[in-house]
């Protein structure tokens, strides 16, 4: 499994990290959701679960469960900012399509 970190993107992440030194990585990964399918989660993983794969991406920890490996096999991660909005921005080549609005994606 393998998936790319930006510059942007592992600034941000550090930064989470650094405010919650007990965290065991930036969990990474999708769930069922929105009008296609899955949707990304980025967020703080306090703890590994049973099913969880710590990767280490240019020195972050990111925690992946099982069933999301394949789904993000291959991602770029980037942090963008555009006027006051910031967030995580993804290219996942296991995306056959997305919604209209970009909250959710499909894989073939």
């Amino acid at each position: 499994m393998t998936f790319t970190i930006t510059p942007a993107a592992s600034q941000r992440m550090r930064q989470f990290l650094d405010r919650s030194p007990g965290a065991a990585g930036i969990r990474f990964g999708v769930k069922p959701t929105g009008c296609s399918g899955f949707g990304y989660v980025v967020d703080l993983a306090e703890q590994m679960g049973a099913d969880d794969q710590l990767v280490d991406v240019d020195g972050v920890p990111v925690v992946v469960d099982s069933r999301s490996l394949p789904l993000v096999d291959g991602t770029v991660i980037d942090f963008q900012r555009q006027g006051l909005n910031a967030s995580f921005v993804f290219s996942n080549p296991n995306a056959t399509g997305a919604c209209g609005c970009g909250e959710s994606f499909t894989v073939g």
